[in-house]
């Protein structure tokens, strides 16, 4: 049987999602739970990876065991009883034994989070930023990235991939009081790739760059050009979309 485990996860403690021989990650956590609870050795698969300090609203994973689940809100209540405070599994779903919770999604949608005033409710929760952004500029600028499918300049530069092609569907920023949130949507995404977009945006909003320079990012392929990386803290995994959830 092979079931999908659904869940949320505060990042800034952890390494990532990913488990290492050297640091604690989000997976290496809630597959020291599940075996505890099973009493069996598990090994689940995320549907994403996010980085150091990179949050997550919604996330999945798939495992697989033998026998089946007789009690699902009694496994999820023993689960969140063990598993830190700062992540909580939400959903065990039963899926067909051949989807893969990576291979299987439709659909990412990423949130990045910035504070226009120190809030101390948000911190490590939004990137506090206060400076005077041209939010009309990046938008015009986001708007570019619907009609390109080659995201190579945004791309972590030592990362296994077979290509950097991405289709996004959604890219604009939305600017209230308080808040400036960068929404994002793709049918994938690359290794920091909204984290460099967000810092190449931001360059647009300070009047670094023109959204003719940012097209010119875009089609250099080339990490070197593109900005800065926005810091993580910002950065939200806010939904995975799937045709039969």
């Amino acid at each position: 049987m092979r079931y999908f485990l659904e869940f949320s996860y505060k990042g800034t403690a952890y390494n990532g999602w990913q488990k290492q021989n050297n640091a604690l990650g989000v997976q290496q956590v809630l597959e020291e739970a599940l075996a505890k609870v099973l009493r069996l050795p598990i090994e689940i698969t995320g549907s994403s990876r996010t980085d150091t300090g990179v949050h997550a609203e919604q996330q999945f994973a798939h495992f697989d065991l033998e026998n089946q689940i007789e009690d699902f809100e009694l496994l999820i209540y023993k689960l969140n009883g063990l598993i830190p405070r700062d992540i909580a599994v939400r959903r065990i779903i039963p899926v067909s034994e051949n989807i893969n919770s990576r291979f299987a999604a439709t659909h990412r949608k990423y949130e990045y989070r910035i504070t226009k005033r120190k809030n101390p409710f948000l911190t490590e929760l939004a990137y506090f930023l206060k400076a005077d952004l041209n939010v009309e500029l990046m938008n015009e600028a986001a708007a570019l990235l619907l009609t390109f499918n080659d995201f190579e300049s945004f791309s972590k530069i030592h990362t296994q991939v077979n290509n950097f092609r991405c289709t996004i569907t959604e890219a604009v920023w939305i600017d209230s009081e308080d808040m400036l949130v960068f929404h994002i949507r793709a049918n994938r995404f690359l290794r920091g790739m909204v984290r460099a977009l967000v810092g190449t945006l931001l360059e647009v909003g300070k009047g670094k760059r023109t959204v003719a320079d940012f097209e010119q990012v875009i089609l250099a392929k080339n990490r070197k050009v593109a900005g800065a990386q926005a810091p993580a803290e910002g950065l939200f995994l806010v939904e995975v979309g799937y045709d039969f959830i």
